[in-house]
């Protein structure tokens, strides 16, 4: 039997339980890699025929991690942000995102300044972490779907964005980098 949502997200309490920290995320990230092989499973939630749009898989009511599945129709090119005080992991479902790790060198609240860390691509069954407040960007083409994996609803939380060009520093809004 192929490994399934249900037994992903089980795996995946039992993982934060165990560890709510990086090496428990990791285990998540391995097994979200393990998901992403049920050929099944991507085309059912992340296939041609799926209608585009975010769709939230599972919110967990104790531990608080969601499952999304991110049907992209159209290229998008996100700023550099964060995910605030949560972490995300990024498994790529179809075709590729390209991602970028900035560090973040000098600034305040208001202004900061970026220096590029790290870039590498997600190819499809490939998945890519990011602890708290980790900085990055994603870029990915026409038709690009992905399951996302947080550990708390980002629409609760606080997270910011970075303008390249003016150095400024923004609170996003709901949902606002997917």
């Amino acid at each position: 039997m192929a490994y399934d949502l249900d037994q992903f997200i089980a795996d995946t309490r039992a993982a934060l339980q165990r560890d709510p920290g990086p090496a428990g995320r990791e285990k998540v990230r391995s097994d979200l890699e393990r998901l992403l092989a049920n050929k099944e499973f991507v085309a059912r939630t992340c296939g041609e025929d799926v209608p585009p749009g975010l769709k939230v898989l599972y919110e967990d009511k104790d531990l608080g991690f969601q499952v999304l599945a991110h049907v992209n129709d159209k290229a998008r090119k996100s700023p550099p942000h964060d995910h605030g005080a949560s972490w995300a992991i990024y498994g790529q479902a179809t075709k590729y995102t390209d991602m970028i790790e900035w560090e973040r060198v000098g600034g305040d609240d208001k202004h900061a300044t970026l220096k590029e860390a790290k870039r590498y691509r997600l190819e499809p069954g490939h998945a890519g972490i990011y602890q708290d407040g980790k900085i990055h960007s994603i870029d990915y083409p026409d038709r690009a779907r992905f399951i996302r994996v947080t550990g708390t609803n980002l629409d609760n939380i606080q997270r910011v964005r970075f303008d390249l060009a003016t150095g400024e520093v923004q609170r996003m809004t709901p949902q606002q980098a997917t």
